[in-house]
């Protein structure tokens, strides 16, 4: 038999047994239906229920498995071309059982109402829930529109893109703004070099950031404290190739009249360390020009800063002075009036010059140096070298601008080698204390930059001659070190 007319004969098989009435009310039946009663009222008596009944429906369905076993046996013997109609067959074998299984009232589950997302969400701004409309997700967090603010400005971002930090959003452009460097000089961004990194050079002590290009195009630099001129803030223009900040313009000393209560206070300070300088040594503030002309003019001038800023002279010259101070106009000084001085050399030390124009402690700073050079040669220092003379004049320097700055920060380091020096010491800065409790905060600092300066000069002269006079100084006194270098013109180790 073809294997499409064998299927065919178990499907006809299938129908007969699932036919309704097969097996009741038909010729073959075993219980004949019966008419009871008279001939206007007659009914149809229901037939007797066999006790056989409930095993027969159960060798009924047991046919029915054996003919589904059969067909899948059958099925998995076929080649793979009837593959496709046995699972047909297969199929609608399965449905059938299923109807006979079905209950003809199938149970109906009720609706069940499944409220939108937006009653369990809340906002992360407000802590409101979230109503129908538009909302914002952010990392698991929800926001209406509104409430979704830059945690920098705390306007609402509008905008498909946007920064994180931590979980705080921001615009993009105020996170530029507090992330990325802004030069102080132009206010723009710094750019970024070739490699795409930010490089940007930064004032070690005031950590200035400003752009590499503000180096080489003649952006003007106090010649105090060594900032750069910010486009917002125009610096003063001393008209002898410097410039001043304002800030460094508050207490500059402008001319040689000016300086002279400074100039006898710093006196005073040596007397207090018992070195107490006799000779009337005259003290002229100068411009650059008349400086470097002095500088020429000089004998012992082998070893000066290459930013001179200050000249113990021990040769008779002609200088000019700065007589009258002159007035701001513009950004520039005007009306400034000099005066040739001729200096006559009455003792080792002829004059003691600085530049004008400079802030009150900086100036200070030039005079304590400037003396130390005069009281060396007044008191019979010869031929010392560059390190040790540079190097113990920056102490003095030191000294003077860390009593001024941190009054009672160390008693005096140079008086540790006398006990009456010490007290006199002390006596000087209580009595000078009182004169500077005006001094603001600004000036503070700028006398703890000026040290800075010191401290940190990379000169073999001037900074490492500070280090090695400072550290014997500390170690032994300013008098004994000032004898051993009478001695052995050199420091103490």
């Amino acid at each position: 038999m073809a294997p499409s007319e064998k299927k065919s004969g178990w499907m006809k098989w299938l129908s007969r047994i699932f036919r309704p009435g097969a097996n009741r009310g038909g010729g073959g039946s075993r219980h004949p239906q019966q008419l009871v009663g008279d001939q206007e009222n007659m009914f149809r008596r229901a037939p007797a229920r066999s006790s056989e009944d409930p095993s027969r429906a159960q060798k009924e369905k047991e046919e029915l498995d054996h003919a589904i076993a059969l067909s899948l046996a059958e099925d998995l013997k076929r080649r793979n071309r009837y593959r496709r109609r046995t699972d047909n067959d297969e199929a609608i074998a399965r449905e059938l059982q299923d109807k006979m299984n079905l209950s003809p009232y199938p149970s109906v589950a009720p609706p069940q109402y499944h409220p939108g997302d937006y009653s369990c969400r809340y906002c992360g701004g407000c802590n409101r829930a979230i109503g129908y409309g538009n909302y914002l997700g952010c990392m698991g967090t929800y926001f209406h529109p509104s409430c979704f603010r830059c945690r920098s400005c705390g306007y609402p971002i509008t905008e498909h893109e946007f920064s994180l930090s931590g979980k705080d959003p921001y615009h993009k452009s105020c996170f530029k703004e507090l992330t990325h460097p802004k030069c102080e000089v132009c206010h723009q961004f710094i750019p970024t070099n070739r490699a795409g990194l930010i490089e940007y050079r930064c004032h070690p002590f005031w950590s200035q950031k400003y752009c590499p290009s503000h180096e080489h195009d003649n952006t003007a630099r106090c010649c105090s404290c060594e900032r750069l001129e910010s486009w917002n803030a125009r610096y003063i223009s001393l008209g002898d190739g410097r410039s001043l900040c304002l800030e460094c313009m508050e207490s500059a000393i402008m001319d040689t009249g000016d300086c002279q209560p400074l100039y006898h206070s710093i006196r005073d300070y040596y007397e207090g360390m018992n070195m107490r300088i006799d000779q009337q040594i005259p003290m002229l503030l100068v411009e650059r020009q008349a400086l470097n002309e002095a500088i020429v003019g000089e004998k012992h001038g082998f070893h000066h800063m290459p930013e001179t800023r200050g000249l113990c002279l021990s040769e008779e010259q002609t200088v000019t002075s700065i007589l009258k101070r002159p007035r701001i106009g513009g950004h520039r000084l005007v009306g400034m009036r000099t005066q040739p001085q001729k200096l006559i050399r009455r003792c080792e030390v002829t004059a003691i010059l600085v530049l004008y124009g400079l802030p009150r402690l900086l100036t200070g700073a030039i005079l304590a140096h400037e003396l130390m050079h005069g009281w060396l040669r007044l008191k019979g220092y010869r031929n010392l070298n560059p390190e040790v003379e540079e190097g113990i004049c920056q102490v003095l320097s030191y000294m003077w601008l860390e009593a001024e700055v941190m009054p009672g920060f160390r008693s005096g380091p140079s008086t540790s080698g006398a006990s009456s020096s010490s007290s006199s010491s002390s006596s000087y800065h209580s009595s000078t204390s009182s004169k500077k409790g005006g001094r603001s905060s600004a000036e503070n600092k700028l006398g703890e930059f000026f040290m800075h300066q010191i401290a940190n000069d990379a000169s073999a002269a001037y900074g490492e001659g500070f280090r090695a006079a400072n550290s014997a100084v500390n170690k032994y006194g300013l008098r004994r070190t000032l004898d051993h270098i009478r001695m052995t013109g050199s420091f103490p180790v």
